[in-house]
């Protein structure tokens, strides 16, 4: 069962209450369609429909809490619908990062699985020509240390020698794949199997097309960086900095309250380091997929 995100319930319980919002789940399930799709390959036994009223259970739990604590403003004399707002603005985002979540998950797959996509087909193409039997290849990836590819191709593995056709196992392996260069590498060995076909050359043209592809990310992603650098010194160095003199300009012409003007440095402070960290993950989550990297 896949976790869910910013949840304070245990996964039975969260599953438990689920129940009660299975008629708005199915409402809110016919604007998201992608979602099903998402969450099988994200390897999820849950539906849809569960895993949203999942979401909402959670959701509504963590409005109630975050209520509960920003209640405590209404002792220094904030307005009462201030909690209210706060807590279901941030209960509203933590349901739509629950909803994102499944997608993050299958792209991570993704991207564990195309980093060794290529050594892998490499390591096939060389046995494919040394004359070792299809079978025989996928054990040797299975075994060998290509991450998750190695991981996807045991699973066929398992099922073949379960009892499995070898073309049904990895027709079954693509079509559950979130990747789409993994899923068209196995479509072309399963064509070249059926068809009796050269496999090797059609490998050595899916290991052409992936040199290419990975080129392109290379340099889309070469082009992105110096936007995203100028990015990073507007907001996360020139605004704080302008914004600390600013304040403090300010400060000495206008009589401030000195714990106002903390409050300022602090959420000054606070911004910067949000800024930092979302910076990393934007880069982190720009990095070509097929770029090894640690």
């Amino acid at each position: 069962m896949i976790k869910i995100p910013f949840s304070i319930l245990p996964q039975k319980k969260l599953f438990g209450f689920s129940k009660y919002c299975r008629g708005i789940a199915q409402k809110i399930d016919k604007k998201v369609p992608f979602l099903e799709v998402h969450l099988k390959q994200a390897e999820s036994r849950l539906s849809s429909i569960d895993y949203i009223s999942m979401c909402i259970v959670s959701s509504g739990f963590m409005l109630i809490f975050f209520l509960f604590i920003s209640m405590t403003s209404l002792k220094f004399g904030a307005s009462w619908y201030l909690p209210v707002i706060v807590s279901f603005v941030i209960a509203t985002f933590m349901f739509m990062q629950q909803m994102a979540y499944p997608n993050l998950i299958a792209q991570q797959r993704v991207r564990l699985i195309e980093r060794n996509l290529l050594p892998a087909l490499q390591d096939m193409h060389v046995e494919l020509n040394a004359g070792v039997p299809m079978f025989n290849i996928l054990v040797n990836i299975s075994n060998g240390k290509y991450g998750a590819v190695s991981d996807e191709i045991g699973r066929a593995v398992k099922e073949i020698n379960a009892g499995m056709d070898q073309v049904e196992a990895l027709e079954i392996l693509a079509v559950r794949n979130p990747s789409l260069l993994f899923r068209r590498s196995l479509w072309q060995i399963v064509n070249g199997m059926k068809s009796g076909a050269d496999i090797g050359n059609l490998i050595k043209d899916v290991m052409d097309s992936i040199s290419d592809e990975q080129l392109t990310q290379i340099q889309k992603y070469g082009g992105q960086l110096s936007p995203l650098a100028l990015f990073y010194m507007l907001v996360a160095v020139i605004a704080p900095s302008l914004g600390t003199t600013f304040v403090i300009v300010l400060s000495s012409f206008i009589a401030l309250e000195p714990q106002f003007v903390k409050m300022i440095f602090y959420g000054i402070l606070v911004f910067a380091l949000f800024m930092q960290i979302a910076f990393m993950g934007m880069i982190k989550s720009r990095r070509p997929s097929l770029v090894t990297y640690d």
